[in-house]
This record gives C-alpha cells, structure tokens and sequence, in this order.
C-alpha cells in the first residue's frame, strides 16, 4: 500500500509516459507532482485522470509568480479542479493573492522559499540579499506563513529550523531535495535522505529521478517507502 508521505514526480515529457509510469508503479504511489515542464505535454489532463480515474493525489507544482490580481486568477481557473497542493513563489503578495484565488476549495498554497537547486553563489549572481541560506529560507517560510500560506516548500536541511517557528505550527512542509542513500545528486544542491527529512519536521518528500530513472521503479519506490516506515 501507498503512504502518501512519499511523493513522486512525475517529470518525463508528456501525459503519456507519465500515465505509463504511474500504471507502472501502481498501488505503490498514491500521491503524485506535476511540474512545469509537463504543462505542456498534457500536464493538467494527466492530473485530472490521475484523480478521476485512479484515485491519486495531485500536487501540481507550477511555482507560478506575477502580480496579485493575476495570480488570483490563476489560482482561481486551476483550484476548480480540487488539487490537493500548488505551489507560488513565497512573497508575501504572490501568497496573498494565490490564498484569495483559492478561497473555498481544498487546494492547499505551498510556498517556495529558496529552490533547492541553488546556492549561495547562484544567489549572489541574482542580486538577492546576504546572508547564509537557512536563515534566508527561514524568514521567507515566517513571512510566507503570515501572508497565509498553507505550507512551504524547502530543502531537507531546512526543515527543522522552518519546524520550529511559532508560524510553521499546523503549516505542511514539503522537501524536494530528497535522495537515497547512494543515489546520484543531480541538479539539485541541498539535499537528505527521505528518512532524515521526515525526521527533521517534513511532512511529505518529493523523489524524482531515483524512482523513474530506476530500471524497476515500482521497486525503487518500496525501497523508499520501507526506509522512511523503518
């Protein structure tokens, strides 16, 4: 059976091979993440059969950013379809507006705080402000909370600290990031094990490429799934 602490992404190119994947990986998974590369590719077709037809969980992850009455709107045409979480940039406008946009249904808003695919270097080439990460991630996920977020997303290594915040109580944390034990880096810079992210206050873990690269991923899955309930 599926513990929904475990989601995967879905990223491969379109709705077919993601459907495949997910047939392929079957009762294993019940909770699944649909990310801008795949809008494209049938992404939000994909996600409604995964809900309709299979009974699966959906986290569409679109990190949309723009101006208020815009986010609104987006959050408004895509919570019609009662996703359980999408995510926005974590200022506390975008968070705002995304928490207007979904008003009356259970689309939970995620935050993202600082990508897990970036360092203190790819900061400074962005003119963001100075300081250490965790502390960055942190005041983000407080102000994110405040303007009404319902989680964050965050690196593995930042959970404990976005856990103990006076704000982060009832709020979800959702770590990508997340890789076994072994198991190649990839483009991502901030990374744990499933079983040390849980254990540092998240609530659910995203797993990608160590699942659907993997030669039998309906196995990949259950090893995961075993070492986070061990």
């Amino acid at each position: 059976m599926s513990d929904d602490r475990l989601i995967v992404a879905l990223d491969v190119p379109n709705a077919l091979e993601g459907l495949q994947l997910a047939e392929r990986l079957g009762d294993s998974v019940g909770f699944y993440k649909i990310g801008l590369g795949m809008l494209t590719g049938g992404g939000l077709a994909l996600a409604n059969e995964l809900m309709q037809e299979h009974g699966k969980r959906i986290f569409l992850d679109m990190k949309l950013f723009d101006i208020g009455a815009t986010i609104e709107a987006a959050v408004r045409g895509l919570a019609q379809f009662d996703l359980d979480f999408l995510t926005v940039h974590g200022d506390p406008h975008v968070v705002r507006a995304a928490r207007e946009g979904a008003s009356g249904r259970q689309t939970k808003i995620l935050a993202v705080t600082i990508l897990t695919s970036l360092d203190r270097a790819d900061l400074d080439a962005g003119l963001i402000k100075t300081g250490d990460i965790p502390d960055l991630v942190a005041e983000r996920a407080g102000r994110a909370f405040e303007a009404g977020a319902d989680g964050v997303i965050a690196s593995p290594q930042e959970a404990a600290m976005i856990r103990a915040l006076p704000e982060a109580k009832g709020r979800l944390i959702v770590t990508p990031g997340v890789r076994p034990a072994g198991a190649a880096l990839g483009d991502q810079k901030r990374v744990a094990t499933p079983a040390q992210a849980l254990n540092d206050g998240a609530d659910h873990i995203v797993v990608g490429r160590p699942i659907w690269a993997a030669k039998d991923p309906a196995q990949a899955a259950r090893d995961i799934l075993s070492e986070i309930n061990e």
